[in-house]
């Protein structure tokens, strides 16, 4: 893309991110998207239900990671249970910064098929007889889109991770 094209992306950007803005926090999609969150992370994630996760997942899920690259949903779910959830004397346990927690919904036609959910979160061990610490922070951007009246992760991006 040349500069004049990055330019006029830019003016495109700033104009629409101010008509299609976020819903606010007390809104049924924030709140929907909040259970969401805690689905696939709380009880995916730190509590490794993986069948759960798979559920929220759609067939062609695509995550994205800046540090491990991108794998498919064959990869995802194998990268949980090989890395996540094998070793219990030493769990990451990932949180959320609730404060972060943004949505974005996306139309077609004035028909709501998907939402960007977009924050911060935290990422910790525990192990046993320690207290739980954390180990570091990163962004993370996540697309779902319904699929037979159910909300299902599409594309997840966490990335800009920082030690703590």
């Amino acid at each position: 893309m040349n500069y004049h094209g990055l330019f006029s992306f830019l003016v495109f950007l700033n104009f629409f991110g101010s008509v299609f803005a976020q819903v606010e926090i007390t809104s049924e999609l924030h709140k929907t998207f909040q259970k969401k969150d805690s689905l696939l992370f709380e009880a995916g994630f730190n509590n490794c239900e993986l069948s759960t996760l798979e559920r929220l997942l759609t067939e062609d899920i695509e995550f994205y990671h800046d540090q491990s690259g991108v794998q498919n949903k064959e990869e995802f779910l194998s990268a949980m249970r090989e890395n996540i959830c094998s070793s219990p004397e030493r769990k990451p346990i990932r949180k959320l910064t609730p404060e972060t927690m943004k949505v974005f919904p996306l139309y077609d036609n004035g028909k709501l098929y998907g939402v960007i959910q977009e924050g911060k979160h935290e990422f910790y061990i525990k192990e046993p007889s320690r207290e739980l610490y954390k180990t570091s922070t990163a962004l993370f951007s996540i697309l779902w889109v319904k699929e037979n009246d159910r909300w299902k992760a599409k594309r997840i991006y966490s990335y800009h991770h920082q030690p703590e």
